[in-house]
């Protein structure tokens, strides 16, 4: 019923800039909060940065200074805008929401993931 879909990842020299992109669709009522979460090859997925939908903010250690997460609510849709980048950033990165869907039920949904690969 709510589908989430990832844009904006791709391929970028170290020093250089990305911003993702993720919009959810479907039978939304609300959404209280989005996130950004990644995967780095043979490692574990990971916090990014989070936001609520009233605009707070939370940020892992290694991106605080580099990466921004935004949000447009009347679209439904989380952006994470990403400077001096680093080849330890490459990864797939995952878009999450906490949504209140149209029948009132409460779940927790992911976008099937964006490519980031950062070369030095």
């Amino acid at each position: 019923q709510v589908q989430l879909v990832e844009s904006g990842g791709g391929l970028v020299q170290a020093g250089g800039s990305l911003r993702l992109s993720c919009a959810a669709s479907g039978r939304i009522r609300s959404i209280n909060a989005m996130g950004w979460y990644r995967q780095a090859p043979g490692k574990q997925r990971e916090l990014v940065a989070t936001i609520t939908s009233g605009g707070s903010t939370n940020y892992a250690d290694s991106v605080k200074g580099r990466f921004t997460i935004s949000r447009d609510n009347a679209k439904n849709t989380v952006y994470l805008q990403m400077n001096s980048l680093k080849p330890e950033d490459t990864g797939v990165y995952y878009c999450n929401a906490h949504v209140i869907r149209s029948d009132g039920i409460f779940g927790v949904y992911w976008g099937q993931g964006t490519q980031v690969t950062v070369s030095s």
